[in-house]
């Protein structure tokens, strides 16, 4: 067993800053337009986010939480709310048509302020860039921006519920063709997040309830659709990750869609007459061996027992900073409770390597700080007593 630490890298986080900050980051005339709008905004999730707010952006704060839990960097998406939004930009959806030129204005903002978030240790961090998909031209510029300016994280594309494609298109619409080849170009990350694409359920008091119940469905609803049009065979370098919606679904899923794939490359099912052509050259698993990675958070020796079928090379463990249901505090506990009986490349590659290499950090610029903070084998390979298992926590981590 190595003495070398384990470099542990969250491929799942959250950050943004607080609402008055993101003024600095726009323009005079939406400047002007923000003290309008913050006159009459009060946070509908103020009870929940509690007092971890300010961990969203204090620097100070931020990095003691990482050092004690052994992380040595992170790869960061959207927390809280931008100008003009109603909620997270995380939960908020696709604008409507009314609210994009506002929301857009908004959105950048974020990532202006997050680009100089993530520049303050830029060895630490990755951020992930906003798109909204209502504009291609507009999402385009943003992707070239992402880019340019180094926000290593790639970008948050959404996902497109069920009830938005009357003003959205669909993912697997040819017309984002131009949209895939300036990722591509660009090289830059495509990240979708857990917990979106959901449609409205209404104004019910089960609603919520019912979403939470088809969460894991719409979460990874995309996930489909990219593979079986074949956006990954017309841009066969696209790299592509699905995060904070584990990884145990993805052999099924694959069996599955390879499954409907050969249907219609057989041209019939019963009564039913496809166009062969609809689908990719090769099977969804191919794309997926290629093309996809899993931001398995929190992750339990459950979601990561059929590592192998999903690909061990292919799996990025996160732990969900600052949510509630994420592992901290107890993010040395849980490593222990779902790693020590794995082998230590496996560990390794799952608990950094692998988003390193995603992301581009630079693990001989991060070997000081892992040889400081990080977690040993030997440490993570000593089981958890079950008298030592954190009980009354929200993680998924700690499931048998």
């Amino acid at each position: 067993m190595s003495a070398s630490p384990y470099a542990v890298i969250t491929a799942d986080s959250h950050a943004g800053a607080s609402i008055n900050t993101y003024r600095e980051y726009l323009d005079k005339k939406h400047q002007a337009l923000f003290d309008e709008w913050r006159g009459s905004y009060r946070n509908p999730q103020k009870k929940h986010i509690g007092s971890k707010k300010h961990k969203n952006w204090d620097d100070e704060a931020r990095l003691s939480d990482m050092d004690q839990e052994g992380v040595a960097a992170e790869v960061i998406f959207p927390n809280t709310v931008p100008p003009f939004f109603r909620t997270s930009a995380l939960i908020s959806g696709n604008p409507s048509e009314e609210d994009f030129p506002l929301q857009l204005e908004g959105m950048r903002a974020h990532n202006r302020w997050l680009l100089d978030f993530q520049n303050q240790h830029p060895e630490r961090r990755a951020g992930i860039g906003l798109v909204y998909l209502n504009d291609i031209d507009e999402a385009i510029e943003d992707v070239e921006w992402i880019a340019t300016n180094g926000l290593k994280g790639g970008i948050l594309l959404p996902q497109v519920p069920p009830d938005d494609t009357g003003h959205i298109l669909p993912l697997y619409s040819p017309e984002y063709d131009r949209f895939w080849a300036a990722c591509q170009d660009h090289d830059v990350v495509i990240n979708q997040h857990g917990g979106t694409g959901s449609p409205d359920y209404g104004a019910y008091p089960i609603a919520l309830p019912i979403r939470v119940q088809e969460l894991m469905f719409f979460s990874t609803r995309s996930y489909g659709h990219l593979l079986l049009s074949g956006v990954f065979d017309r841009f066969p370098k696209l790299k592509y990750i699905i995060t904070e919606a584990g990884c145990a679904w993805v052999p099924e899923r694959l069996a599955e869609l390879d499954r409907v794939w050969n249907m219609v490359r057989a041209g019939a099912l019963g009564e039913l007459q496809f166009d062969q052509d609809a689908v990719s050259p090769e099977p969804p698993s191919f794309y997926a061996k290629r093309n996809c990675w899993y931001g398995a958070s929190a992750a339990s020796p459950r979601e990561i027992a059929d590592r192998d079928a999903v690909g061990v090379e292919r799996i990025c463990w996160g732990s969900d900073y600052p949510h509630y249901e994420g592992t901290y505090p107890h993010t040395r506990k849980s490593l222990r409770y779902t790693f020590h009986d794995i082998d230590e490349p496996d560990v390794r590659m799952m608990l950094g390597e692998n988003t390193a290499r995603l992301y581009g950090f630079d693990l001989d610029e991060l070997r000081s700080i892992v040889e400081r903070i990080g977690p040993t084998p030997e440490q993570v390979a000593t089981p958890l007593p079950e008298e030592e298992v954190p009980r009354d926590v929200m993680t998924m981590a700690f499931r048998c």
